[in-house]
């Protein structure tokens, strides 16, 4: 079955910290909160794969350090369950750094592997990557 996912798994809450992936110059992201979520009332707002999220910078260079960006999940360890009925879970929680409308990236190059959820959603990525699991 192609097309996107219906309801992800959602394994990284507010507060989460995710490796960023690509050659930015970031190395520890923490997530603000996640763009375009209808919440609901007292929940945390939780990201899943391929989820646009706002993240402030923990570990990096210093011009990227404590800066605002919005990235996209690309990995989650939460495992999730797909249409063909898989299961899926990474070893690590990551990101990659975007701009504003998800759909250009700032670094070129993203370091290990990317879930197909997150591929299909966004193009650039996809074509960034060099593994879709």
């Amino acid at each position: 079955m192609r097309g996107l996912a219906g309801k992800q798994t959602r394994g990284l809450p507010t507060m989460a910290r995710l490796q960023v992936a690509d050659n930015t110059g970031a190395k520890i992201a923490q997530i603000i909160n996640v763009r375009k979520l209808g919440g609901t009332m007292r929940r945390y707002p939780a990201a899943g794969v391929g989820d646009l999220i706002k993240v402030s910078i923990k570990r990096g260079t210093p011009e990227t350090r404590r800066q605002m960006y919005t990235a996209v999940v690309i990995r989650q360890r939460r495992p999730f369950r797909r249409v063909d009925g898989t299961w899926v879970q990474f070893e690590d929680n990551a990101c990659v750094i975007t701009n504003d409308a998800g759909n250009e990236l700032q670094g070129s190059d993203i370091k290990g592997p990317v879930s197909r959820e997150a591929a299909e959603r966004w193009p650039r990525i996809a074509a960034t990557a060099k593994q879709i699991v």
